[in-house]
Parts: C-alpha cells; structure tokens; sequence
C-alpha cells in the first residue's frame, strides 16, 4: 500500500505552485473527514498550513479544514495536494505526514482507531500537467 502513495509521476508544477498526488495508504475507501494532521515538506522545507490546499474538482480545502468535508477519498484515486511554492525543475525530497481516523475500528470505547501515516520519495517535477482525479461530492 505505501509504494504506491507516491508514484514517480505525483509532483507536477502549476502556475500557483505544485501539486502532490497522494494514494490512499488503507484498504478500503474513506471519508474526507478522516483525514486529519496533514503535512507536507519539500526538501526539508515544511509546506505553511496556509500554502497547502487539497483539490477537490473546482475547489480548494484548507488541508485543516478537509474533517468538515462530506466526500470521500477512494481507493483508486488520488488526493491532489496543491502548495503556493514555485519549485524548481529536478528532484525533490517529498516528505507527507497525516492521521487517518478508522471511524469503523475502535482503539477504545469511543475513540476511533488514528493510524499515523509518514510517506516518503524523491521525486522529480514535470512541468506537464496531470489529469486531477480528487472528486467533490456536494
């Protein structure tokens, strides 16, 4: 599941930046809502909680605002992160941190299971841009 998180092909550049596509690191679909603590860095650099939006068809989420969300992040697609950093041509540590909320597996009576996630790969930017395959479910 981790291997396929960030494929060779996830950093592209924008006119406002970059995007990241991120693959579901679980077994089966998941609401938006459980996805909590999401952090990226470039280079050693963290990505400003303000600079970092996720993509979802024609909208842009804060990243801290994506629990308030309704929709869902499913298996087969990716969750396109865009970052306000002009980047530059080459390749690029990518570091992605978050929290996943099992709201179906309990770690206790009343609190869902929170699985930390750290992914990690060197990839290199293509200037070309990439279909989005973020959904909006209003």
């Amino acid at each position: 599941m981790l291997q396929t998180a960030l494929r060779e092909d996830a950093l592209t550049a924008t006119p406002e930046g970059f995007e990241l596509r991120l693959g579901l690191s679980w077994i089966r679909s998941m609401p938006l809502s459980s996805v909590a603590e999401l952090a990226v860095e470039v280079d050693g650099i963290p990505v400003a909680p303000g600079e970092l939006a996720v993509v979802l068809g024609a909208r842009r989420v804060r990243a801290d605002a994506l629990q308030a969300e309704s929709g869902w992040w499913f298996v087969q697609d990716r969750l396109v992160l865009a970052g306000r950093r002009e980047l530059s041509r080459g390749v690029h540590a990518i570091a992605v941190d978050f929290q996943l909320l099992v709201p179906y597996l309990q770690a206790r009576p009343g609190s869902p299971l929170v699985l930390p996630f750290h992914l990690e790969a060197q990839l290199e930017l293509d200037r070309a841009p990439a279909p989005s395959v973020s959904r909006d479910v209003a």
